[in-house]
């Protein structure tokens, strides 16, 4: 997974769903926590994470192989 969430953390505040380029993130309506939906399709540009008041997101990279 790209996009790590620490719902502890998370304030609910929706910035990093209306911010992801990749429209990858959604509110879960009964939570109010964002969930990602298209892990898969990530394109690590850290907007999510940049955006966030709480700190809360973390990237993580994928492991290539050589």
């Amino acid at each position: 997974m790209a996009i790590l969430i620490d719902e502890k953390l998370c304030n609910g505040c929706g910035l990093c769903d209306v911010n992801c380029p990749g429209d990858l993130i959604f509110m879960d309506e009964g939570t109010q926590k964002p969930k990602v939906l298209y892990p898969e399709e990530c394109w690590y540009c850290g907007a999510c994470r940049m955006d966030c008041p709480k700190d809360c997101i973390k990237i993580v990279f994928p492991l290539t192989s050589l």
